[in-house]
């Protein structure tokens, strides 16, 4: 099965994000609410992170949306997979304001269609050419759209992580839990609490300048986080991004866990439950490779990025495959039967099933997987096509992947280069 990524120029990977006041502007959150609003009819649902920018620009997206006749319910903070829960068979469309692991300065915006999953390539690409053009879909005086609040709209997602695995799977279990101030400061504590866990929180208000540590879950930023679960004796430690999409861990002993570990070890609990596929893109590492074969499962790679992990997986169940798991390689991992996208809170609860039924601490767990190693490094270049070309002759001799960028594979090792536009010019 292939996929292609189609050329973009506003929107990434994860939409379109940019520093406030400078790429990121109540203008720009303004257009691309109208383009969405003349591509769709009907409710969409808004969303945001705690950025101190959010309700801005989300006034600023709803007045477009509502200038072309679409009603909008504004859910306020909530986590982007609990959005996009709620977007699925209840929304014509969704629309988060978020930067996702992007500093404080950051903001940006996420399109979900209705079927919960981020916005395709054809999709962005046909509202970029709207935004561009101005060409909109205005409603008359008479037809315009109005808004609603409903915050209470979250407990629709809260309720629904928690009835993905057993009733009171967590008892006897003690978290300690760090949103880093951001979108999962409730969700996260709550649904963990339902399941019987004893939750402890740091950084669980909401703050948009994040001042105790970035939006990023890194090992240094989450030193606070390790010493609480040490200290407290608690079962681990569960940090997410800033809009909750990710989940990044802290086993019993204080360790930062890599995440393609974490994405292993969730992997194997489900692997040898389930038999079938586990997608993920071609930057993983292949210890997921490793675990899927072990348990009698198969690998399916895609590009890097979320949206073509999903839309692979939904594609094979709808062909009649069994896809058990999808994720990527950095904390966000994706339930076929809870939804199809990232969620962080959906991985805590996970964990907390997975140590319930292994009966061992995860720092033990997490010894006894296999050993890889994996480097990443970002390199800045305006002639990023030239050197993929240039990687193709010198590696001819080489298995070659070209699903996304260049990726050479030789023996048990590999190497990916991919690039992406940055400011509209070729960059790696």
């Amino acid at each position: 099965m292939t996929q292609v990524k189609l050329e973009k120029q506003l929107f990434g990977t994860n939409g379109v994000r940019g520093v406030v006041g400078v790429d990121m502007t109540p203008d720009l959150a303004l257009r691309i609410g109208t383009a969405l609003g003349s591509t769709t009819e009907g409710r969409v649902a808004i969303g945001r992170d705690t950025r101190t920018s959010g309700e801005g620009l989300s006034a600023a997206l709803k007045a477009g949306l509502m200038a072309c006749g679409c009603d909008v319910v504004d859910v306020g903070i909530i986590p982007t997979p609990g959005l996009q829960y709620l977007v699925r068979g209840r929304f014509s469309a969704g629309a988060m304001i978020t930067a996702s692991h992007n500093p404080p300065e950051y903001n940006g915006i996420k399109i979900i269609d209705r079927d919960g999953t981020e916005m395709g390539d054809e999709g962005v690409v046909r509202l970029e050419e709207l935004v561009f053009s101005g060409f909109y879909r205005i409603a008359s005086w008479d037809k315009v759209g109005r808004e609603k609040k409903d915050p209470s709209l979250v407990d629709t997602y809260i309720d629904g992580v928690v009835g993905q695995v057993p009733a009171a799977i967590g008892e006897g279990i003690q978290v300690v839990i760090d949103p880093g101030s951001g979108a999962g400061y409730h969700t996260t504590p709550a649904i963990l609490s339902r399941l019987g866990c004893r939750v402890l929180t740091i950084n669980a208000t909401p703050d948009g300048t994040f001042p105790a540590r970035l939006p990023e879950p890194s090992p240094e930023g989450l030193e606070a986080l390790a010493s609480l679960v040490t200290g407290s004796n608690s079962a681990f430690g569960v940090a997410h991004d800033g809009d909750a999409d990710r989940a990044v861990f802290i086993d019993d002993k204080g360790r930062y866990v890599e995440e393609n570990q974490e994405f292993a070890l969730i992997e194997q609990f489900i692997c040898r439950r389930q038999k079938g596929t586990v997608v993920t893109p071609v930057s993983s590492s292949l210890l997921i490779e490793k675990i899927a074969s072990s348990c009698g499962c198969t690998v399916e790679y895609t590009p890097v990025g979320s949206i073509y992990v999903a839309r692979r997986m939904m594609g094979m169940i709808a062909k009649g495959d069994r896809v058990v798991l999808g994720g990527e390689g950095n904390g966000g991992l994706i339930y076929p039967g809870h939804q199809f996208c990232r969620d962080g809170a959906m991985t805590a609860a996970m964990m907390v099933y997975l140590l319930a039924s292994a009966k061992k601490p995860l720092s033990t767990l997490l010894d006894n997987l296999p050993k890889y190693h994996m480097i990443k490094e970002k390199l800045v270049t305006r002639e990023g096509k030239k050197v993929v070309q240039a990687l193709e002759k010198v590696f001819s001799g080489d298995q070659l992947d070209r699903t996304d960028g260049i990726k050479i594979v030789r023996d048990r090792c590999w190497a990916l280069v991919r690039g992406r536009v940055l400011n509209q010019s070729s960059g790696l």
